[in-house]
């Protein structure tokens, strides 16, 4: 309880390192590429740092555009939804149905569509706030992780087993590649569909919808949410439901059938835990959390199993396993 509670009170810190941490793992095999290729470790660690320092200022750029301009069109909104409005309660009040119309504007007011989807832009925001010391982080991490072998060796006997080391950094790799392509489809196709339909705003629901697909379970109709409410507004229902459709068919393909082809059994976390660690770390760093919930957990479950006395623990965390499935020495 005091680790949780000091977790949660250190958040504004362990937040930007974390996300310097994860991208640092990303960037590990470019790094080694160019230094595969003759180039130094050092000028292959500046050019992958002023790619992230291009990048996240595009993003920047972009992300706070959109909610500009969205705010500036925010009247437009509430006059096409009070018009919808009025229509759905004079139709309902046709079967008998009297219905509070302030209590049905509050509630499907373009502000709270842009309120949902803009809580994980906000924290992502206020993380990029600090990009100098995230860019920093990663650039000190990833000139580490290259002396680290080296360091390894020079210990010898004495030096400590990389095999649990090892095979985090590639599950981790694998996992944040494998979903960083899915949700990166996810996102491009979200977009060209709500672009096609003619829902304003389709970059930004694309960059919603590929952010939250790292969201486990829930982020997929989460991100829907903004996206099919201002097409109602904007559009009227029939443009909502072939979004909402859209939305459906895309995470169906992606979720059930692209990504568990490639990822297999690849997390290594039984369903039940990946959901109550999207609910723990999202309490404990708010959005991030929830982003890098599978990953944070991921760690969890290899020290865990690295100890003999909790090893068992780590057994718990991970998915069914079959009795077939399993080595003899396991079976035993």
């Amino acid at each position: 309880m005091v680790v949780v509670a000091g977790m949660q009170a250190a958040a504004s810190l362990l937040v930007p390192f974390l996300l310097a941490a994860f991208i640092a793992i990303i960037c590990l095999p470019p790094v080694y590429s160019l230094h595969a290729r003759g180039v130094s470790t050092g000028f292959a660690v500046l050019i992958i740092g002023l790619a992230l320092v291009l990048t996240g200022i595009l993003i920047a750029a972009f992300v706070s555009s959109s909610v500009a301009d969205f705010s500036g069109n925010l009247p437009n909104y509430q006059a096409r939804l009070q018009l919808q409005t009025d229509g759905l309660i004079a139709w309902l009040a046709g079967f008998g149905l009297q219905l509070d119309s302030q209590l049905i504007r509050d509630n499907l007011s373009p502000s709270a569509a842009m309120g949902m989807a803009g809580k994980l832009l906000a924290g992502l925001g206020n993380a990029l706030a600090n990009t100098f010391l995230i860019v920093l982080t990663v650039i000190f991490l990833l000139l580490e992780a290259s002396a680290l072998p080296h360091k390894w060796a020079i210990m010898g006997e004495h030096a400590p087993s990389g095999d649990h080391f090892r095979r985090f950094i590639s599950s981790v790799n694998s996992y944040l590649a494998i979903k960083g392509w899915v949700s990166l489809a996810t996102g491009a196709i979200i977009t060209i569909w709500l672009a096609i339909l003619g829902v304003d705003y389709p970059l930004l629901w694309g960059l919603v919808a590929f952010l939250f697909n790292f969201v486990p379970n829930i982020g997929s109709i989460i991100a829907a949410i903004p996206a099919v409410l201002l097409a109602l507004i904007q559009l009227g229902p029939a443009t909502a439901l072939a979004a909402g459709l859209g939305y459906v068919a895309v995470n169906i393909i992606m979720g059930n059938v692209i990504e568990p082809r490639y990822l297999g059994r690849g997390v290594g976390l039984s369903t039940l835990v990946v959901f109550l660690s999207l609910v723990f770390w999202g309490w404990i760093l708010g959005p991030v959390g929830m982003l890098l919930s599978v990953p944070l957990t991921m760690i969890v479950k290899l020290a865990l199993e690295a100890g003999d006395d909790t090893h068992w623990l780590g057994i718990l965390l991970g998915p069914d396993i079959e009795p077939e499935q399993q080595s003899p020495e396991e079976i035993s």
